[in-house]
């Protein structure tokens, strides 16, 4: 499969933010940030340059196009992939990162096609926030798993039988690998989107995707829960709180706790009730 990469000239971090989440609702699926540029990935299919124009012009941004062979991105992601460290809690790493770790938690993943390997604000934020819950024997639903650390972890801190789904076959892949590679028992994926989860309901659900899916998708979330299961979602930016809050109390859930990093947001919500 052939990716096309789009490079854009970037005057700042919020400038960066907002781009990452408007071309996440457009397809994009990878992204590398500088201090000057941000690299947004595409499958060739499923790019359309009319669509792109308005997005750059929205926020008076140049840009340049390439089509580029999926292999020279595995290469890229391995020689651009520091290993992160989420606070005092989580280390994610490489096989060739030879580092001391001193986290209670280290996840090795192997990088790849795949959203979620611990650089973006939004998947510290869902981590930092599960730090906090209490998931001991917790079923888990992680929809959107990306490189399946999330799910990995939710393991890590104790839940068991736990799903993770995704539509995007490079993230299937990535995450089995990933999920083999820290020796997870609990964890089983999915290709597919919501529905694949079949009629299970679950403790808590992991949803680090974008807005317009979250929207979709709440009122599904919400009947996909336990009595007092809980919600916890990202991929969004700070203005996307109202509109985020408004929808998910709609759909019957309570809201319970906010963290904020870089104009990104993880919100947890509570299911009181069917």
């Amino acid at each position: 499969m052939q990716y096309v990469k789009v490079t854009f000239a970037i005057r700042n971090q919020e400038q960066s933010d907002i781009l990452i989440a408007l071309l996440s609702e457009n397809g994009f699926d990878g992204f590398e940030e500088s201090t000057d540029s941000l690299l947004a990935y595409i499958e060739l299919p499923k790019f359309h340059p009319d669509e792109l124009r308005p997005v750059a012009e929205s926020l008076g941004l140049n840009y340049d196009t390439e089509t580029i062979p999926a292999q020279n991105w595995n290469a890229l992601w391995e020689s651009n992939f520091p290993p992160v460290i989420v606070e005092d809690f989580c280390t994610i790493r490489a096989d060739f990162h030879n580092i001391h770790v001193t986290t209670p938690y280290e996840i090795l993943i192997t990088p790849k096609m795949s959203f979620g390997t611990g650089h973006h604000a939004t998947t510290q934020l869902m981590m930092l926030m599960m730090k906090d819950l209490e998931l001991s024997r917790k079923t888990v639903l992680d929809f959107g798993t990306g490189t399946g650390v999330l799910a990995i972890l939710a393991e890590m801190l104790g839940a068991v039988n736990i799903l993770a789904i995704d539509n995007d076959d490079w993230c299937v892949e990535n995450a089995g690998e990933n999920i083999a590679r820290n020796n997870c028992r609990q964890i089983t994926v999915r290709k597919g989107s919501l529905e694949v989860s079949g009629e299970r309901k679950t403790d808590l659900i992991l949803a680090n995707i974008n807005r317009h899916i979250l929207l979709q998708y709440m009122p599904l979330l919400h009947g996909k829960l336990n009595v007092y299961g809980r919600l916890l979602m990202s991929g969004l930016l700070s203005e996307d709180k109202d509109i985020i809050i408004k929808a998910a109390t709609d759909a019957g859930f309570i809201f319970k706790n906010l963290k904020e990093q870089n104009n990104w947001i993880a919100i947890l919500f509570v299911k009181h009730n069917d």
